[in-house]
């Protein structure tokens, strides 16, 4: 239990005394010794260990349908708007109305979803309904968004109890009947130095995510009409958020940007928490997903913040803190999708399930070549030794003298134009602000160690910055000189690689 974070009982303890015969790990990782008669008996027992499960998501599900009475969805006086009058259908009491409505049909269909496959998930060896209760918390997380619920209320049952559903039907019990086919083995990737799926790992992605959420839960309120003032310490609301939160960019997603943010940062943390510690190795597709979650989703979040100057000429404080918890994710978590690429190419080339890179995805291969994980602090350690826990959690991350001063000089670079007294809607402050958050961006990423090679980016943005300056008119000759110097540091100090203190197996060679 203690290899879950989350209270999963002794289901996959047992699974590993049975396969090794009670005593210590082999490194083969086989499970060739359990015979599908002893995979039942332990999705039984798991089953009746888990039990309230399933009541408590019927129990949700008589929640969700009376959710909208108990809240007074229908309730006209709590109706409001969303924030500068967006999207032709919410702009009179008609459409207004019509949203309330969709709320209700929403949970009530959804708490009746929830009540019947809740039920059907009292009997053991039934995945599919525990997965579609799981799809229907997802929905729910999505739905006052997709929505625009006209009340706090619904918007706030509605992603609670949705993220509640997440838990208890993927997270709390495990995946469901993953012990039909887990293989058991050792946790650390072979030739890795250290374990990328550890709980000091996850932690810090959970903590960054949760934080995430918090503040893209704030601004989404806003842009749903919930409040009508977001605090802004260096920028002002009138003057800053506001005009970003209620520009014509954040006007032309046909939800809210802000909410979109949320419903991402929920995933994100909700799955730091999902499998155990060999899940690059169990759950191929899971870390698949959490990494576009992060980097993919991360990097467009990141660039459309980045882009405020440029598209709105404004600022707005709690939008660059929201960027700024993402950043450092995507390195995070790139190592655990290195680990996870690499297994793929391993167990199809030892024909783990059959050679099928199908079947290996969606339910992970064995662990041959893998090694004990002994290295790691145990989670439970961090009361007593934070330090020890924090330094693993960074494990595969470094800090090289050159990367960081390149992202000191992208941060000179972001606020220079207001130092030389530029207009902020001219060129000149657009190729500043842009590519001193981009080399920022790229600088704190490559500090990853698995992603040095991303370093090399910085050298054309150099070039661009140190050079562009000089052939426009808005320009003075105080901003274009340090402009050139600034883009010419940053383009030498992303050459060298800096320090290596970590080992990656087959990525190693990609480490230069």
């Amino acid at each position: 239990m203690g290899t879950r974070g989350v209270s999963r009982p002794m289901a996959e303890q047992e699974a590993r005394q049975h396969d090794h015969g009670g005593g210590e790990h082999d490194h083969d990782g086989g499970d060739h010794h359990m015979s599908r008669e002893d995979r039942l008996r332990m999705l039984r027992m798991h089953h009746g260990q888990t039990l309230w499960i399933p009541w408590t998501l019927i129990l949700l599900g008589v929640w969700t349908m009376l959710a909208p009475v108990s809240f007074g969805y229908l309730k006209e006086p709590q109706w409001v708007d969303p924030s500068g009058g967006r999207g032709v259908w919410f702009s009179d009491e008609t459409h207004t109305a019509l949203r309330a409505w969709l709320m209700t049909w929403s949970d009530v269909i959804s708490g009746l979803l929830l009540v019947i496959f809740g039920w059907r998930a009292l009997t053991p060896n039934r995945p599919v309904s525990l997965w579609i209760c799981c799809v229907v918390g997802i929905w729910m997380t999505f739905a006052p968004v997709v929505f625009w619920a006209p009340t706090s209320a619904s918007y706030l049952n509605d992603t609670v109890v949705g993220a509640l559903v997440i838990a208890l039907t993927i997270l709390i019990p495990g995946m469901p009947n993953m012990i039909m086919f887990m293989q058991m083995g050792p946790d650390t990737p072979p030739g890795w130095s250290y374990n990328p799926s550890s709980w000091p790992q996850r932690w810090i992605m959970i903590v960054l995510g949760a934080a995430g959420w918090v503040v893209s839960r704030y601004l989404a309120a806003f842009q749903l009409g919930y409040i009508d003032y977001v605090w802004d310490p260096f920028f002002g609301f009138s003057q800053g958020t506001g005009r970003v939160l209620n520009s014509k960019m954040s006007h032309a997603w046909p939800i809210s940007d802000a909410g979109l943010g949320t419903i991402s940062y929920t995933f994100e943390f909700l799955m730091g928490y999902m499998g155990s510690t060999a899940r690059w190795r169990t759950m191929p597709w899971m870390v698949t997903f959490f990494g576009i979650l992060v980097i993919p989703l991360g990097l467009t979040h990141i660039f459309l913040m980045i882009s405020m100057p440029v598209a709105v000429h404004h600022w707005c404080t709690l939008c660059l803190l929201a960027a700024a918890i993402m950043l450092p994710m995507i390195p995070l978590e790139a190592d655990e999708v290195v680990a996870m690429g690499q297994h793929m190419v391993e167990a199809k080339r030892r024909g783990d399930r059959g050679g099928s890179l199908w079947r290996i995805f969606w339910r992970g291969g064995s662990a041959e070549g893998c090694t004990a994980d002994e290295r790691s602090p145990e989670l439970v350690a961090l009361p007593r030794t934070p330090g020890s826990v924090i330094v693993a959690s960074i494990w595969g991350m470094s800090v090289p003298k050159g990367l960081a001063l390149a992202a000191l000089f992208g941060i000179w670079l972001v606020f220079s134009p207001t130092v030389f007294r530029l207009d902020i809607e001219t060129t000149a402050a657009d190729i500043a602000h842009l590519g001193g958050a981009l080399m920022v961006t790229v600088s704190v990423i490559c500090m990853g160690e698995v992603l040095r090679m991303g370093r090399f980016l910085n050298v054309p943005l150099g070039l661009i910055v140190a050079v562009a300056p000089w052939f426009l008119e808005a320009a003075t000759t105080g901003f274009a000189f340090s402009a050139t110097l600034s883009g010419l540091a940053v383009l030498l100090l992303s050459i060298p690689r800096g320090p290596k203190t970590e080992r990656y197996g087959l990525w190693e060679s990609y480490v230069r």
